[in-house]
C-alpha cells in the first residue's frame, strides 16, 4: 500500500519500522486485525502467542536481553485485561515494554460498544503512561512518544490503546513527533562529591536496582566497582537482601557506614533502609531514582577514575560474603526415593551455561527459583524479579531464544509456574525456537506450603497440593521434547539430549520440596 492511501494501521507499523522495531509479540483479535494486515506490507514480524499475558512477558524478556523496547499487541476488552497483569512484572523489573491494545471505536464509545472498557484507566497504575490514540493522523507520533517514555529516565512499561476506527481511517499526514524528548533537568547529584563521600567512609556500598542487571548493565557496575574500589551490589529479587544469589550479603550489610542507592529506592527489598538490616547510623544517599541510572553510573565511574581506587579489606569481605555458599550443599541429597535435592538437580546445569559466552539463564518460581538463583550464574539472567509474581518462565524462554539465537537457553521453574503458560510450548514449536525448561516437580505450591508450615504448623497446610504430573508429556503433546528425570546422575545427560533434539524441551525433574535457602556463614 502506498503512503498516499495508507490507513492508520500502516502509519503505526511504519512508525515501528522507523524506530527499528521489526518484531511484535501478539495474540489476534477483532480490534487489531488492521494491524495484522499492515504488518504484512511493512515487514513487521508477528510472533503469535497463546495468551495475552505471555505476549507481555515475551516483550519484557526481549527488552531486558536486547536493550530495545519490547512490543506486545493484544485485542481490546478481555484481551487487554488478560495482558495487564503481566505489566506489573515488567514495571518492577524496570523493563521498557510498550503494550498496544486494540480498543472499541471512538465513534461508539459510551453506547455499549463491543468489548468497550476503560482500558487506559486499568493500565495506568502499572505503567509510566497510558493513553488512547485520538486520530489516525496521530498514530505515528503516539508510537514514537510511547517508545521514548518507555526508555527514558527510569525505564518501564507504557500502554497505548488503538481504537479500531482510527486504525481503519486514512492516515493522512502524520503529526510532529512529541516522542523525541530530552531530559533537560540537571542531575540531582554531584558525582565528584558522592565519590569523595564514598572514599571518605570506612565501609561504603553502592546499591543499584533491576535496570542495571542486564549483561551490559553488569559490565558497567563492574567498571564502577573497579574504579571506586567500593562494593557495587545490584538487586532484582523479591527476596531483597536475602536473595540467595547474593550469598551472605545480608550479614555484612549492617556493617556499612554509608550506602549510595543509584536508581534504587529503600523499599521492602532493602527492609526500608531500617535497623537491623542497616546499622542505625548508616547514611543512605539516593540518586537518579527516576532518571537515567546509567548516566549516573557512568558519571560516578568517570569521577572515580580521577583518583586511584580505595584499597582495603572491605571490598574483599563483601565480595566473599556474596560468593559464599554452604559447604553442606556439596553433599545435599534427598531421603525420598525417586526425588533429588534441588542442588543436585541444578548444579549440573552450570556446565551448559558455561559453554557459551552469551548463554541465558531464565528463572521463575518460589522455592525452586531461589535455589536456582543461588546455584546458577550466566552472562544473561532473566528472572521473575522484584514483582515476586510467577508464571513468566516459558514466555521468557521463547523470547530469549529469539533475542539470543544459537546460545543455550536454560529456564528453571517450579511445577506451579509451569501451569500458567504451558501452551507457549506450542508457540515455540511453531516458530522453531528450542530451549530447555527444567521443571522442579515437588507436587505442591512449595513457597506457600513453607509459609503455612512455619506460621501455622504441619497440621494446618491447605490449598498447596498439586499432582506429580508428567509435564514432560505435555511438551511432547505440543510437539516438543520431554523427559522424566528422577536420578541426579542423569540430569546433565538429559539436558544434553534435550539440546540435541533442537526442540522446545521440558525435563520433568522430581525434587524434594525443601524450603528455599537462607545463606549464612
Amino acid at each position: 500500500m502506498s503512503p498516499s492511501n495508507a490507513n492508520g494501521a500502516h502509519a503505526l507499523t511504519r512508525a515501528l519500522r522507523s524506530a527499528g522495531i521489526t518484531r511484535v509479540f501478539t495474540l489476534s483479535g477483532n480490534h487489531i486485525m488492521p494491524v495484522f494486515d499492515a504488518a504484512l506490507d511493512d515487514g513487521i514480524e508477528l510472533i503469535h502467542v497463546r495468551h495475552e499475558a505471555a505476549a507481555v512477558h515475551m516483550a519484557d524478556a526481549w527488552a531486558r536481553l536486547t536493550g530495545q523496547p519490547g512490543i506486545a499487541m493484544v485485542t481490546g476488552g478481555p484481551g487487554h485485561a488478560n495482558a495487564v497483569g503481566a505489566l506489573y512484572t515488567a514495571a518492577m523489573a524496570e523493563s521498557p515494554v510498550v503494550l498496544l491494545s486494540g480498543h472499541a471505536p471512538r465513534r461508539e464509545l459510551g453506547m455499549g460498544a463491543f468489548q468497550e472498557m476503560a482500558q487506559c484507566d486499568i493500565a495506568a497504575p502499572l505503567t509510566k503512561a497510558s493513553w488512547a490514540n485520538e486520530a489516525a493522523e496521530r498514530l505515528a507520533s503516539d508510537v514514537a512518544r510511547a517508545l521514548a517514555i518507555a526508555k527514558g529516565g527510569r525505564p518501564g512499561p507504557v500502554h497505548l490503546s488503538l481504537p479500531s476506527d482510527c486504525l481503519e481511517a486514512p492516515a493522512g499526514p502524520q503529526g510532529t513527533d512529541p516522542g523525541k524528548r530530552t531530559d533537560p533537568e540537571a542531575p540531582d547529584y554531584d558525582a565528584q562529591a558522592i565519590v569523595a563521600m564514598l572514599r571518605g567512609a570506612s565501609r561504603p556500598l553502592v546499591i543499584t536496582g533491576p535496570a542495571t542487571l542486564t549483561k551490559p548493565g553488569r559490565a558497567r557496575l563492574a567498571a564502577l566497582e573497579a574504579a571506586l574500589g567500593v562494593p557495587v551490589i545490584g538487586m532484582e529479587s523479591p527476596r531483597g537482601i536475602a536473595d540467595p544469589s547474593l550469598g551472605a550479603f545480608a550479614q555484612v550489610l549492617p556493617e556499612a557506614d554509608i550506602a549510595v542507592l543509584v536508581g534504587k529506592r529503600p523499599d521492602f527489598t532493602l527492609k526500608f533502609g531500617k535497623h537491623p538490616a542497616f546499622a542505625a547510623g548508616c547514611r543512605l544517599v539516593e540518586i537518579a531514582v527516576d532518571r537515567d541510572v546509567f548516566a549516573a553510573i557512568d558519571a560516578l565511574t568517570g569521577a572515580a577514575r580521577a583518583q586511584p581506587p580505595v584499597k582495603g579489606p572491605w571490598l574483599s569481605e563483601v565480595r566473599g560474603a556474596v560468593a559464599y555458599r554452604p559447604a553442606a550443599w556439596n553433599h545435599a541429597t534427598s531421603a525420598i526415593p525417586g526425588r533429588m535435592h534441588p542442588v543436585q538437580a541444578l548444579r549440573p546445569l552450570q556446565a551448559i551455561l558455561d559453554s557459551h559466552p552469551d548463554s541465558v539463564f531464565v528463572c521463575d518460581g518460589g522455592e525452586i527459583g531461589q535455589w536456582a538463583q543461588a546455584c546458577l550464574t550466566a552472562p544473561n539472567r532473566v528472572i521473575n524479579g522484584v514483582a515476586g509474581s510467577i508464571g513468566a518462565a516459558l514466555p521468557f524462554a521463547v523470547a530469549a531464544r529469539l533475542a539470543k539465537p544459537g546460545v543455550p537457553v536454560i529456564a528453571v521453574m517450579g511445577d506451579g509456574t509451569f501451569g500458567f503458560h504451558p501452551a507457549e510450548i506450542d508457540t515455540a514449536v511453531r516458530y522453531k525456537l528450542p530451549f530447555v525448561a527444567i521443571v522442579g516437580n515437588d507436587a505442591r505450591w512449595n513457597a506457600e506450603f513453607q509459609i503455612q508450615l512455619r506460621e501455622y504448623g504441619a497440621g494446618r497446610t491447605i490449598g498447596t497440593e498439586l499432582l506429580p504430573a508428567r509435564y514432560d508429556k505435555v511438551a511432547e503433546g505440543f510437539g516438543g521434547h520431554g523427559e522424566l528425570v528422577s536420578d541426579p546422575e542423569q540430569v546433565l545427560a538429559a539436558v544434553r539430549r534435550a539440546l540435541a533434539s533442537n526442540l522446545p524441551a521440558v525435563l520433568n525433574v522430581m525434587i524434594d520440596g525443601v524450603a528455599a535457602p537462607v545463606v549464612r556463614r
